[in-house]
């Protein structure tokens, strides 16, 4: 029988996962998934996912495909797959895609935000999913220093050491700081971000913000291509990768 590809778009919170890709020392999304897919479809599912996000980190649109020789149309598998994933894990949609179609061999934009609650005092209810900051922080002076960051640079100093790519340059088309009432929220759109890449960024602009580096620093930043150079790596959980566009 002749195979088959299906796109999903994967939903999760990332609070009790080990992020991503699989790994031999926790539940990860990828593991959920390919449980799942197996014990619905009745034969072995791996998924090729488009982006490996970090322990503690959420989406709302990340994209994954598998192939598959089940019958079940393709459209018809989120409705099936919601049934029997965790609660904290939803497909948002189902379809047929070429079978050379693969997330990460295509030109693709992410965007990713990255929440910071700014208050005398922590809300529960916002702990899972943002960052608590209750010093104040100069909003004009991150925006400035935000805006360094757009067009094509080298982020070496934006990526955690240790990473293995084949090059640290991307494109950034918009690196924006906006006030949501008590929230402030940092939109990053781009071709591509390295590891810790967007919380390196928001790291360094809270610093902006603190008033501990000037917001045309971060030109240097970007020339020292190196990460001692930059500010601390953010709390993983203030993060959310929101949506792939796929060009």
């Amino acid at each position: 029988m002749e195979k088959k590809r299906i796109r999903i778009i994967v939903a999760y919170d990332g609070t009790n996962y080990h992020g991503w890709q699989l790994q031999e020392n926790g539940i990860t999304i990828e593991e959920e998934l390919n449980r799942c897919l197996s014990e619905l479809l009745g034969e072995r599912i791996r998924v090729i996912g488009a982006s490996r996000t970090d322990s503690g980190v959420h989406a709302m649109g990340n994209v994954a495909v598998f192939d598959t020789q089940n019958r079940m149309p393709a459209e018809k598998v989120a409705y099936a797959l919601n049934q029997r994933l965790p609660e904290d894990i939803r497909i948002q949609k189902s379809e047929e895609v070429p079978p050379d179609w693969h997330p990460r061999h295509c030109h693709s934009i992410k965007t990713y935000e990255y929440r910071i609650y700014r208050a005398e005092f922590s809300m529960p209810v916002k702990r899972l999913y943002s960052y608590f900051f209750y010093r104040p922080l100069d909003i004009v002076c991150m925006r400035e220093a935000a805006a360094c960051l757009e067009g094509e640079h080298d982020f070496r100093s934006f990526c955690q050491t240790g990473a293995q790519v084949e090059s640290t340059v991307r494109t950034l088309y918009a690196v924006q700081v906006e006030e949501q009432g008590a929230d402030l929220v940092v939109k990053i759109r781009g071709n591509g971000f390295l590891y810790n890449m967007v919380r390196i960024i928001v790291g360094t602009l809270i610093e902006v913000g603190q008033g501990k580096r000037e917001p045309e620093s971060m030109w240097e930043v970007l020339a020292a291509r190196d990460r001692c150079a930059a500010g601390p790596t953010a709390p993983a959980h203030g993060l959310t990768l929101v949506k792939y566009e796929f060009l």
